[in-house]
């Protein structure tokens, strides 16, 4: 039996070296292409630039070599000769989207997530996503091997700011390192970094002093550290100097009042404190003037939320799922329309509100979707309810958009590049039916999503994966 299994072994070893000698065809980013040419002429489309500023008309984006040529009106940017030329009559060209808070994994079983890349990158990319930072990771290398292979054009999916896995103290997520003090800390982040990652995040059972060390390393790197804090306060991490905080004022630990230092109370008691908060109120003023003048980004992720939230509409998406992991949220969707007095009957709306006051007083909002808790946020479709859910909570249309492409873009440093519409840049962008800046929920009607000036067909993404979600 030994000798036959290791001949077995033998055998499908030397045939995966073959399948790999062939190279990965399934995954070729050419299976997935709709328009690819040196030059593109996108005329007659409206374009919102990403800035903020009203919808133009009738405009002609000239992509040359993967960068935006030229955009103007119509009249006046004429097709150079010989471009491949795409009337986009009644369509709309905005930027392609910056998420902040992705992940390549999903809740695929009791206190474990199934590793998703494959799949996931390919649903981001479909949903417009053409810049994305995973905010966490319990992988290691995967993140960082795939934006390596996108990067060469091994596999189609958005540009990858890595996020390192977590930084944590001790908990019950089997997925999870738990630091050992301060030097671990250090330890980490210089390990991390040195492997290729560019983003750090800090976890719910941190201590202050094992923080501290993470963001002196990461930022004598010149790199950012976020954080899904709750041992930490808001107000703490800020004086340790971080760079952004998750999940809005949803994990704020700051209002509790018999908080112990670096203890985390417990998620819901910390959000109790968070739904009774007065907006107007100084508590919250005072905490959002401390964050405002430290210049700390925060991210929105309504997605992930408005899943724990009776009455809220079933997710998008579900239908690429396995139809177990499809069976297991409709079953979580069931036990949430049934639960009575549930927090987030008001949390969801409160932190919306809170939000927008953050963002009103010049604080940096950004937004990312979390395919974490017990499924249903599902990449791609969940980052264009995210832009929705901004409207819902008092954002207008132009603005919402702004939040989820030149302001993720310029919190990772990308702006000069990506995250809005100017000569000059890298032709991230994407193509709706529709006029998402009067009806948000034209951003689901994504026809084309180009990035680097190669247009990719975002049916064919989905229909890639869609059933086998979950498998890889």
């Amino acid at each position: 039996m030994k000798t036959l299994s290791l001949g077995l072994f033998g055998v499908v070893c030397c045939a995966a070296a073959v399948s790999a000698q062939r190279g990965p065809s399934a995954f070729a980013p050419s299976n997935f292409i709709k328009t690819d040419a040196a030059v593109i002429a996108l005329t007659h489309a409206r374009v919102i630039d990403g800035t903020g500023a009203a919808a133009r008309e009738n405009q002609t984006v000239v992509i040359r070599d993967g960068a935006i040529a030229s955009v103007g009106d119509a009249d006046r940017v004429q097709p150079p000769a010989g471009a491949t030329i795409v009337d986009l009559t009644g369509k709309t060209v905005l930027p392609g989207f910056v998420m902040l808070h992705e992940h390549l994994y999903y809740p695929t079983g009791p206190a474990i997530y199934g590793q998703l890349g494959e799949s996931f990158t390919r649903l981001y990319l479909a949903g417009g996503v053409t810049t994305m930072r995973t905010g966490g990771n319990t992988n290691g290398v995967m993140d960082l091997n795939l934006k390596s292979q996108i990067e060469s054009g091994l596999r189609a999916g958005p540009s990858i700011d890595v996020t390192a896995p977590y930084l944590n103290g001790p908990s019950n997520t089997l997925q999870m390192h738990t630091l050992e003090g301060p030097e671990d800390a250090r330890r980490q982040v210089a390990y991390w970094s040195a492997m290729g990652a560019t983003s750090f995040k800090a976890y719910m059972q941190i201590t202050r002093a094992e923080l501290g060390a993470a963001i002196e390393e990461a930022h004598k790197r010149r790199l950012k550290i976020t954080g899904h804090l709750c041992s930490v306060t808001y107000a703490e991490a800020a004086d340790l100097g971080i760079d952004n905080l998750e999940h809005g004022f949803m994990a704020a630990t700051d209002f509790v009042a018999d908080k112990k230092p670096d203890e985390c109370p417990g998620q819901t008691t910390g959000q109790r404190t968070v739904d009774s908060l007065d907006e107007s109120g100084a508590p919250f003023k005072n905490l959002v003037k401390k964050l405002v003048d430290k210049h700390i980004a925060l991210t929105s992720t309504m997605t992930v939320f408005e899943t724990f939230t009776p009455g809220r509409p079933m997710p998008p998406g579900l239908d690429v799922l396995l139809p177990e992991l499809k069976q297991q949220f409709e079953q979580n969707y069931s036990r949430t329309a049934e639960t009575k007095d549930s927090i987030y009957a008001t949390l969801l709306k409160k932190g919306m509100a809170l939000e927008r006051a953050f963002a009103r007083a010049g604080g940096t909002l950004v937004v990312g979707t979390d395919p974490t808790g017990g499924g249903g946020v599902i990449p791609g479709y969940s980052n264009q309810r995210a832009v929705e859910l901004l409207v819902e909570g008092g954002f207008t249309p132009l603005e919402a958009i702004r939040i989820a492409t030149l302001e993720g873009a310029r919190y990772l440093g990308r702006d000069a590049h990506v995250g809005s519409i100017a000569a000059g840049k890298q032709a991230d962008l994407i193509v709706v039916a529709g006029d998402p800046s009067r009806t948000i929920a034209d951003v689901r009607k994504i026809e084309t999503v180009f990035r680097k000036g190669v247009g990719y067909d975002p049916q064919k993404l989905v229909d890639s994966v869609k059933g086998r979600v979950g498998l890889w």
